[in-house]
């Protein structure tokens, strides 16, 4: 085949793949997981059941696949921060404190849904990332002095994950501001 047809085809299958996870999105978003039909996501994506089945094999399975483009945009959001010219404190800032935004907006994935979006192994793959790259951070700002070296990076990465993952809980950004600025208090070179 030449190769602008395999190309159309594969922007094709990118586009139909793209409709289904949002217009699942949508759908979950307003009528929960059980409200959501395989008819009537391939219903409002504008395709055949048919076609639907042969992306996804039911709903659970359109959300996991969301779900994993959803992390895949975070980390590479995070690694854009980690990556910009500034101190290492201050890139650790940066990413610490989007990392916190990003857990405020996912509160709303509670009960069900969070239970099928967080049990893949995607789950456990992006964690190992994030706290890895985390990890560096700490490591780079220690070197520099801008960050503790009387804790190990590995061990300060869980603190800094594990105190920001309750941004979830909070109300407002400048609370979710106040709790990195706690965090980042606690990372600062002792004396």
């Amino acid at each position: 085949m030449p190769k602008l047809w395999n190309e159309t085809i594969e922007e094709h299958r990118r586009s139909v793949r793209d409709a289904v996870l949002q217009t699942t999105a949508a759908l979950v978003a307003e009528q929960g997981l059980r409200g959501v039909t395989m008819s009537r996501i391939a219903e409002e994506s504008g395709i055949g059941r048919a076609t639907l089945y042969k992306y996804f094999p039911d709903v659970e399975s359109i959300m996991a696949a969301w779900h994993e483009r959803q992390i895949t945009g975070h980390l590479a959001e995070l690694a854009e921060l980690g990556d910009r010219p500034g101190t290492p404190g201050e890139r650790l800032e940066a990413v610490l404190e989007r990392y916190a935004l990003i857990q405020q907006q996912r509160h709303g994935h509670g009960g069900e849904l969070s239970a099928v979006l967080h049990r893949g192994d995607h789950v456990v793959r992006a964690e190992q990332h994030l706290r890895d790259f985390v990890r560096g951070l700490l490591a780079e700002g220690a070197q520099a002095r801008e960050v503790r070296d009387d804790v190990s990076s590995d061990e300060l990465a869980g603190y800094c994950l594990h105190a920001l993952a309750g941004a979830g809980a909070l109300p407002s950004k400048a609370a979710v501001r106040r709790l990195v600025a706690v965090t980042l208090a606690g990372l600062r070179p002792q004396g």
